[in-house]
């Protein structure tokens, strides 16, 4: 894996650039509370030199007053200062979460070919979850704390500068140890993130439907659950560094920190220097701003551990989008579609190369070839799931690149052997088409799939929930059903990639009714695995290693006795003994 991106502090920091103002109201509680609140250790020297030596019972009940007072009004801030800055912690977090969704919603097809869906799910999930504690309250307790320290340092020097020097000496000897600890936390957590992914794809792919009919068939479930464990064991482990972790060393700091008002009381009764009353105010301090110094330096390691969370994160936004919406609109679409000298390759060797092919509007374009010939990713050019890297694909004469994605999802609709159905009904995963359409159209849909009748058989109809990948319906229904969804949307130009290649004769027969529906009227090009379903094509594209070596009608290609003869002689059943 790539050496870990760092993540500057001033990046973080753009984060909550849109709640300034927010921010600046917690700013303010922050502060109100701490001045308030530096108030008690002067209220409790008053008490105990003046009031009580004195029994002077008025100024002792105003200044147990003014003491209870002081807890009310900073209870009262902090409330109100958790409040709007756990909002915006929780704004922030949605930003983060919805800028990486629509930063890979626009990555092409191959970011998602060579990245394990377990592994976006946890950069999702892992990484941006971690980062709850930071964003909410980490931020404010870092401002609260330091605010803290310094109104405090202020107020023990108003008492005793010297007391105060002795108090501070060991202060920067904490922070360097502290900054240790957090470097190697970070080191740790990142490798943990690492550990949660993949995990979370071990998860994905071992405990879809997939996966677990897969292992079960194979035997294979007992290695699986072994695999797991001892993923899991690392990940814990993993904890364990992560919480221990210059442990020893921050409790030392605690118990250095704790020892100091000894130290000061030691050497006050040993010099008298200061009153009794000076003496508690000034220790009463001096607890108040060791609680703060701890909490900075702890909290210094956990922003260390979160910038290898923000480094993975910011990873994701840092992937360079590779195909780029056009500006362009298309109305009255014809469908004319062109492949003009179309060259494209995933590395080094070209997968299709100097490609020419017109289909003209309304007319079915039929292409085949062995497996690898570059038939499916002529296809994907089509839809913009992958962009040529020679040449151009144009629909009535403008090149899709130069088009929005919203134009081109009109314009082109596609129907694969790999049918997805989203873990909801019927109706919902129909309407994903189109939200609008309405029951009747729903089924005038269904009817010219063939489905309708067996929709309407289930106790449920169009409010069957499907299933994950809509495993409750057999390979021919959720080929119907994909083909429903696509004639909602009614598009002008049609792929159609080895649609019926995985049925069974039956099936297929059904499904080609259904595709034969769909097509009608449209620009159609068909990818086809099965060359019995192409004999009516149009015009037949013959593809041998990313070129066009024919093309021609079924009866044109069948008397040159070419590849496109050979197919054809291949595909036929054998005949029985």
């Amino acid at each position: 894996m790539a050496e870990e991106p760092r993540a500057p502090l001033r990046r973080i920091i753009k984060l909550f650039r849109a709640y300034r103002a927010r921010l600046a109201v917690v700013g303010a509680l922050i502060l109100l509370s701490s001045l308030v609140s530096l108030a008690s250790p002067f209220l409790l020297r008053e008490v105990l030199d003046v009031a009580i030596p004195s029994r002077d019972a008025m100024l002792l009940a105003l200044l147990a007053l003014g003491m209870i007072l002081v807890a009310v009004i900073t209870s009262v801030f902090d409330v109100l200062q958790t409040l709007v800055s756990t909002t915006v912690g929780q704004r922030v977090m949605h930003d983060l979460r919805t800028s990486v969704y629509g930063h890979l919603q626009r990555m092409s097809l191959a970011f998602f070919t060579r990245t394990k869906t377990g592994e976006v799910q946890s950069r999702i999930a892992n990484d941006i979850g971690g980062m709850q504690s930071v964003v909410t309250s980490t931020a404010t307790s870092l401002i609260s704390n330091l605010t803290t320290v310094i109104a405090t340092i202020v107020a023990m020097l108003a008492l005793d500068w010297r007391l105060t020097v002795i108090s501070l000496l060991l202060l920067p000897v904490f922070v360097g140890i502290s900054r240790k600890v957090g470097s190697e936390r970070r080191r740790i957590t990142s490798e943990r993130q690492r550990k949660l992914a993949v995990i979370s794809s071990m998860v994905q792919e071992s405990l879809s439907i997939s996966g677990i009919l897969l292992g079960r068939t194979m035997g294979r479930s007992p290695e699986l659950t072994e695999r797991f464990a001892d993923a899991s064991d690392e990940l814990a482990e993993l904890g364990v560094q992560s919480s221990m972790a210059g442990r020893w060393r921050q409790s030392s700091i605690q118990i250095v920190m704790a020892a100091m008002p000894a130290l000061v009381y030691w050497a006050v009764g040993y010099t008298g220097v200061i009153s009794v009353g000076t003496l508690v105010a000034f220790t009463t301090l001096q607890v108040s701003l060791f609680r703060p110094a701890v909490s900075l330096l702890r909290l210094g390691v956990e922003v260390q551990s979160s910038l290898a969370l923000f480094g993975r994160i910011f990873e994701y936004l840092d992937l360079s989008v590779d195909i780029h919406p056009g500006t362009r609109t298309l109305s009255g679409v014809r469908g004319e579609v062109r492949y003009e000298r179309v060259d494209f390759s995933y590395g080094e060797e070209p997968t299709l190369a100097g490609v020419d092919i017109t289909v003209p509007p309304g007319t079915s374009l039929a292409v085949v070839g062995e497996t690898g010939s570059g038939k499916t990713t002529l296809s994907y050019l089509l839809p913009r799931l992958y962009d040529v890297t020679g040449g151009r694909v144009t629909i009535d004469g403008v090149d899709v690149r130069d088009l929005t994605f919203e134009t081109l999802a009109e314009t082109v609709g596609v129907v694969s052997q790999e049918t997805y159905l989203f873990h909801a009904t019927i109706a919902n995963n129909l309407r994903f088409a189109r939200p609008s359409a309405t029951d009747e159209e729903l089924e005038d849909a269904a009817r010219a799939a063939r489905i309708h009748d067996h929709i309407a058989s289930l106790p449920d109809g169009y409010d069957t929930l499907v299933g994950e990948r809509g495993y409750r319906f057999s390979g021919g229904e959720k080929q119907r059903l994909a083909i429903a969804r696509t004639l909602l949307r009614n598009p002008p130009v049609l792929v159609l990639d080895e649609a019926t290649s995985a049925l069974d004769t039956q099936t297929e027969r059904a499904v080609q009714e259904a595709l034969d529906t769909l097509a009608e009227g449209r620009t159609t090009i068909m990818i086809a695995h099965r060359l019995s379903t192409v004999r009516d094509a149009d015009q037949i594209v013959v593809l041998d290693r990313g070129r066009v070596v024919e093309r021609g009608t079924h009866d044109t290609l069948m008397s040159l006795e070419g590849h496109y003869a050979a197919l054809v002689d291949r595909d036929r059943p054998l005949e029985p003994v």
